[in-house]
């Protein structure tokens, strides 16, 4: 993968911001992620876009439900290449995330599986906790 953006610029937005570990965080990681590829990549597409960020919003979720206690931060990551965004989600927490077998009694559960349809995707050991990190290519 080939990185374009440089993150010691000075102009556009941040490459990566730091998020309190509650559910309303799902909701500005993708603000902020589409605040950023809009920038970076302007020429992305509607149909790539959506899928950026229904990933930043998924991994950001399963990060709050799965990959914090309360009072704990993530930091939502981002780089781009001319066909790809990644997106990496730091937590404090080395349990990693499961695709759980399908289950209609389960109302939730299904966000890994979207991101798996969606993108590449891994986890990463950090000295305090995981990253988990996605690339939507398109």
């Amino acid at each position: 993968m080939t990185i374009t953006h440089n993150p010691w610029a000075l102009v556009g937005p941040p490459w990566r911001i730091v998020l309190a570990a509650v559910e309303e965080s799902a909701k500005a990681a993708r603000n902020f992620t589409g605040e950023y590829v809009k920038f970076y990549v302007p020429d992305i597409g509607d149909g790539p876009l959506d899928d950026v960020l229904l990933v930043a919003s998924e991994l950001v979720t399963n990060s709050i439900r799965y990959g914090s206690e309360p009072g704990d931060s993530l930091c939502v990551a981002l780089a781009h290449g001319p066909d790809n965004v990644t997106i990496e989600v730091h937590d404090t927490r080395r349990r990693r995330p499961l695709l759980k077998p399908e289950s209609v009694e389960r109302q939730r559960g299904r966000g890994l599986f979207i991101v798996d349809a969606l993108a590449t995707w891994g986890v990463r050991d950090r000295p305090f906790g995981k990253i988990v990190w996605a690339v939507v290519k398109w």
